[in-house]
């Protein structure tokens, strides 16, 4: 067996306080595909960054084998001293690297390699990083949230680049669907130990569920043993004027056992702060279009969203997501068309930038507006330090500046306060960012059960897939389409992928991949609708079909004329094509209509 290319063994790192990793091991092998999983804070970036070479443990080896090519991406990278950001990339690659791939993974990461990273945007910096990790296709690739600040075109492409990249995987990421297509063993970093499973992640909440539960077993069975132990000790055999000391040791170990053994940290507690209903139709939108700079973002878009639907808005970045988002709101007049809102909205809103959070605000400040201690959630008034573990912060970090909170804490935050203000219309934009998995599961099961209405934008094809009841995609051009469904029906009622920004054509040509079928929960977590246009054509459809059927009847009669081929050959031939070419649109007609027809029973049923 070959040895492997890297290896962590017996990893312990502390910053002053709790242990973070107390034994962690990490074994890398040639064409490995390996996915570290874990709450925010549980340690996963650090053990990357020691196997990256970044930060040294305080204890534990770390062998990587001679001659091994590492590449490391960092969630905040650093573009300094670099003119452009083709020269950042290219000062990574080596003598035999391809020199025009520098350019390559650039253009279909959105960048042209002209741009001053001076000037870059995060996001934009953290793709620029990506095309350097990519380029000189090292031996190990390790890989923290590279979907971050990436849309769902480029997403996929990235799916697939690295599927067919010979490199070895190490990668952390919140995206479900990226993490089951790219690994084939999963590592959970929990409560300081890298625990193995020698599978991918489809296999891994499963596994990881078995391993609490019976982990909840034993310490139930150790609570218990303590019971009895001490119980003996108190009022064992009267006689005895001597306690048996083994056993008086043995309580003392398990007592010690019992206060060392690290509990699996909580989970979040959360309940949506309800307004009054809000009227049926929430949202109707007639004939919207929003131009900047003389380029359609969105040209002559229609929709109706009702009460308790749940929109996922998609399409790549600079499509105009957030602005059609705006528009629908009513934050934003449109150049032509209307909007017309329902009567008691009260909306909340969500926004990717965090920009509402004042980085000087404390953690309770942001939480109570700064006055007094107090917040309103469920109808009742709750000391903020207990709202406050509902999502996961401890009281230590009540006088926390917002600046120092990482980007998970930071999006906890925002959900912190979005869900304690009354809503019945919750806008949502990017809500998962930074958010880990556990997280994303609760913020899934409290969208399921809301009754007010969701707008949301989202480049998680996996949230999409279990929250939305239709999907908004972005065509190009400024056209929009509507969806019934989530993101995997979305793609198989295109029957292509999600177009790519301007000039990017990669993912568009390409037919999509088949996408896995939106589970039975998704489909009946809320009511779907269909669009606008699947509306009509159900509605027209049957009148198309019938005036087909008589065409087709009438060409059939003239064919059957016995003295028309000797007759008028021309004639003949010509008839013959427009037969052959009407059944062919009648057999898409009716397939069409049968089509529309299913989806619509199934929407009534669920």
């Amino acid at each position: 067996m070959a040895a492997p290319l890297l290896t962590l063994q017996n990893i312990h790192l502390s910053f002053g306080g709790p242990a973070l990793l107390e034994g962690a091991d990490l074994t890398v092998g040639m064409g490995e595909r390996l996915c570290l999983v874990g709450r925010n804070g549980s340690g996963k970036s650090t053990l990357l960054k020691i196997a990256a070479g970044m930060i040294e443990a305080d204890r534990g080896d770390r062998v990587l084998q001679k001659g091994v090519t590492l590449r490391y991406l960092p969630q905040e990278p650093e573009l300094s001293g670099f003119k452009t950001t083709l020269a950042y990339v290219e000062d990574g690659l080596d003598e035999v690297a391809d020199p025009y791939r520098a350019r390559y993974l650039l253009e279909h990461l959105g960048l042209t390699g002209d741009e001053d990273p001076a000037t870059l945007s995060g996001g934009e910096a953290r793709r620029a990083a990506l095309a350097k990790v990519l380029a000189p296709a090292p031996d190990i690739l390790l890989l923290d949230e590279p979907t971050n600040h990436l849309d769902l075109p480029t997403i996929e492409w990235l799916e697939s680049e690295l599927q067919s990249s010979s490199s070895a995987l190490v990668l952390i990421s919140h995206d479900r669907r990226f993490l089951e297509a790219l690994s084939r063993s999963t590592v959970w970093i929990d409560r300081g130990q890298a625990r193995l499973l020698n599978k991918g992640f489809g296999d891994f909440e499963s596994w990881r569920d078995d391993v609490l539960e019976q982990e909840a077993a034993e310490r139930h069975k150790l609570d218990r043993k303590l019971v009895a132990e001490a119980d003996w000790l108190r009022y064992g055999v009267t006689a005895r004027r001597k306690r048996n000391q083994g056993r008086l040791r043995a309580l003392q170990d398990l007592r010690r056992q019992r206060r060392e053994q690290r509990k699996a940290p909580g989970k979040m507690r959360v309940t949506l702060e309800k307004a009054g209903g809000s009227s049926k139709l929430v949202i109707e939108a007639e004939g919207l279009s929003k131009a900047y700079s003389k380029r359609p973002l969105i040209e002559n878009f229609s929709t109706r969203i009702l009460r308790g639907d749940r929109i996922g808005i998609v399409g790549p970045n600079g499509a105009g997501k957030t602005t059609l988002l705006r528009l629908l709101t009513g934050s934003l007049v449109p150049d032509a068309g209307r909007v017309k809102l329902g009567v008691t909205l009260q909306m909340v809103t969500l926004d990717q930038k965090r920009e509402s959070l004042d980085p000087n605000w404390t953690l309770t400040e942001a939480l109570t507006g700064g006055r007094g201690d107090s917040v309103w959630v469920g109808g009742q008034s709750r000391h903020v330090m207990s709202y406050m573990k509902d999502f996961l912060f401890s009281p230590e970090q009540a006088r926390t500046p917002i600046s120092r909170l990482s980007g998970g804490e930071r999006g906890r935050l925002m959900l912190a306060r979005a869900f304690a203000q009354p809503a019945n219309l919750l806008v949502l934009d990017e809500p998962t960012n930074d958010l880990d998995l556990e997280t994303l599961d609760l913020l899934q099961e409290l969208l399921a059960d809301y009754e007010g209405t969701v707008i949301l934008v989202s480049h998680d094809r996996d949230f999409l897939d279990r929250v939305a009841t239709s999907v908004i995609a972005a065509e190009g051009k400024g056209l929009w389409t509507e969806y019934a469904g989530g993101y995997s029906d979305m793609l198989n009622q295109r029957g292509t992928a999600l177009p790519g920004r301007l000039g990017l054509v990669a993912t568009a040509a390409k037919p999509a991949k088949e996408a896995p079928e939106a589970t039975p929960k998704a489909r009946l977590t809320a009511k779907r609708k269909l669009s606008f246009k699947e509306k009509h054509a159900l509605e027209t459809l049957p009148g198309n079909i019938e005036n087909l059927l008589a065409e087709s009847a009438a060409l059939e009669k003239k064919l059957a004329d016995p003295q028309l081929f000797q007759r008028d050959p021309e004639a003949f031939e010509k008839i013959a094509k427009a037969l052959e070419a009407k059944r062919g649109a009648l057999e898409q007609a009716e397939e069409r209509w049968l089509e529309l027809e299913i989806l619509r029973q199934e929407i009534e049923e669920s």
